[in-house]
């Protein structure tokens, strides 16, 4: 049975033992529904009977309790039948040319309320920061696993993990955020070099690998969830036991009968949580956060967050991100993205560099957070004592006109946290600690153990 479809079987011919045949034999049977493909693997809606929060909503079925052949859900949407820009424009959003959400109108109340109550912004339609692939066959985590800087064989079904794309000498590509499911991996990617990091993978498939790669960014849409409150309305929303999980954890769920997979962290931040789910549910979703107090985020605040270091409760503020501080002019360790780095693993590409880095102490310059003066655009000089020692990468105004705040490569030898620099001729900046690149725990070197 797959939901509420009988079986073929369960339709029985007329005629199939009669004792004669009559004039006018009653009409066939009606045909029976087709059957969803084999490849299409969102299940059916589980008999269940739905829990409800606090205010009465009827709201989330939890599938870990659904029979198991309700299970094994995969990203193969039902048919796109709703556009969520319709639903987000109808809550003030204001859109780019290119159809993406700059702002709300609200870019320091979002802001305020990462800090005190709860942000909601769709990747996909917000930010040019998200690009889904999906990775399926026997051969998809032995794949991964060789492609990027991640252990991808040690990790579990329902696990997660950021990994770095690197070129074969180490400099960086993009990060991506991997989910391992029952029968793919969903790894997101920046879609403004996805098309190159596909095409890439896909030239390292040979023949005999089991893998496939499929773009599914117009089957899915993603959902974050930052802010003081997020862990409370996880809890009203019956999503709870995903509270304190391990960065990537993931369970699947139905909402309104939809399938959604939440997950513990996102792609900029360990806390908060992700929502993936087909733009069928997503509608439904979106309004169903706001009316739990969540504050919708543009792409405009959502760089201020990614960049700004400032408040509280901002604790993950200086992501780098590609095409700024992730490029070929940079390795995956002055990017200090360490936490993605596996070195108890076998051979993968720009390993021999990582290592050759670390065990030499090779690592010349790394990137700082850097708290200015006055607005400075990206790619200006970063200079101390009259020579350039850096370069500005990213920059954002915080939220009122004397906050200024960047993100910048530094030749290691030249500034340290705490210490003043000239950037341009015209900016002054002092060197800080930004909370995403303080959690990162450098590999100690060989030589430094001799």
């Amino acid at each position: 049975m797959v939901g509420n479809m009988p079986s073929p079987s369960c339709h029985h011919c007329y005629f199939s033992t009669p004792l004669y045949r009559p004039l006018h034999p009653p009409p066939p049977p009606p045909t029976p529904p087709l059957r969803p493909p084999s490849k299409l693997l969102w299940p059916s809606p589980p008999i269940l009977s739905h829990r409800r929060s606090p205010n009465g909503a009827s709201w989330i079925q939890n599938l870990s309790h659904t029979p198991p052949s309700a299970l094994p859900f995969d990203l193969s949407p039902p048919p796109i039948d709703h556009d969520l820009l319709d639903t987000v424009t109808g809550f003030g959003a204001k859109l780019s040319e290119d159809g993406i959400v700059e702002t709300f109108d609200n870019d320091d109340d979002a802001l305020d309320a990462v800090e005190n109550g709860v942000v909601v912004c769709d990747y996909f339609i917000s930010t040019f920061f998200i690009f889904p692939i999906k990775f399926s066959g026997e051969d998809r985590i032995q794949f991964l696993h060789n492609q990027s800087t991640a252990n991808f064989e040690c990790l579990q079904e329902g696990q997660g993990c950021d990994t770095v794309f690197v070129t074969p000498t180490a400099r960086t590509i993009d990060i991506g955020h991997a989910w391992i499911m029952r029968n793919a991996v969903t790894l997101v990617v920046s879609p403004m070099i996805s098309g190159s990091i596909t095409q890439m993978l896909r030239k390292y498939v040979f023949f005999a690998d089991k893998v496939e790669i499929e773009d599914i960014s117009k089957q899915t849409c993603l959902f974050v969830l930052v802010g003081a409150r997020s862990n409370q309305v996880m809890m009203d929303l019956n999503l709870g036991d995903m509270v304190g999980q391990p960065h990537g954890t993931h369970k699947h769920y139905t909402v309104n009968r939809m399938p959604v997979t939440v997950a513990a962290g996102n792609i900029i931040s360990e806390e908060g949580f992700s929502l993936l789910m087909s733009p069928a549910a997503a509608g439904s979703i979106w309004k169903t956060l706001l009316s739990q107090g969540a504050v919708p985020m543009g792409s405009k605040a959502w760089e201020t967050f990614r960049v700004f270091q400032g408040g509280t409760t901002l604790t993950y503020a200086g992501r780098p991100a590609p095409g700024k501080e992730l490029t070929d002019e940079y390795n995956v360790l002055e990017a200090g993205l360490w936490n993605s780095i596996s070195m108890n693993k076998g051979c993968y590409k720009g390993q021999e560099t990582i290592s050759r880095l670390i065990t030499y102490d090779g690592v010349k310059q790394r990137l700082w957070g850097i708290r200015l003066s006055s607005p400075v655009e990206p790619g200006t000089p970063i200079i101390v004592d009259a020579k350039k020692v850096g370069k500005l990468t990213s920059y954002a105004a915080g939220r009122n006109e004397s906050e200024h705040f960047g993100l910048g490569y530094i030749k290691r030898k030249a500034a340290s946290e705490g210490d003043t620099v000239n950037v341009g001729n015209n900016a002054v900046g002092t060197v800080v600690e930004v909370p995403f690149l303080a959690r990162q725990c450098p590999l100690p070197s060989k030589s430094s153990n001799s």
